[in-house]
């Protein structure tokens, strides 16, 4: 299985801009530039695009490493957020909170730390991670 997306920049790094197109058309010319990754700007940016990767793809990881304990959550949510200093893109902070009839809390955090350690975007992602799951 291969994704594909696209990104075309115009312009120096501070002035110019870009579009983000993705293979599903979920993004199609979506903006992004300095401002949209370095400010506030309207548009996206590599960071937030990351955060949602690794977000969606824990959760989906999650339900499967539950589904295979025997559990099927009611609801998941987790935040990712992605720390990018010093020119580097250094640390992914998930927060889970999640609805799992019958699990305890100890079970819940054992899956939780497995889907952590091995949903691709975490094998991909080669940096530090932290998680907090809290189960409802």
């Amino acid at each position: 299985m291969k994704r594909t997306a696209t990104a075309i920049w115009n312009g120096s790094g501070k002035e110019g801009n870009g579009q983000l197109s993705t293979q599903s058309t979920v993004l199609s010319n979506t903006q992004y530039s300095f401002n949209s990754r370095f400010a506030e700007g309207v548009g996206t940016n590599p960071e937030e695009l990351i955060a949602a990767a690794h977000a969606g793809c824990f959760s989906m990881k999650l339900t499967f490493v539950l589904g295979a304990a025997g559990f099927t959550a009611d609801k998941i949510e987790t935040e990712c957020a992605i720390s990018l200093e010093d020119g580097k893109i250094n640390h992914s902070y998930l927060t889970v909170k999640a609805t799992v009839p019958g699990i305890s809390k100890e079970q819940f955090q054992s899956c939780a730390e497995e889907a952590k350690n091995n949903c691709p975007v975490s094998i991909a992602l080669n940096m530090d991670k932290t998680l907090v799951a809290e189960l409802l």
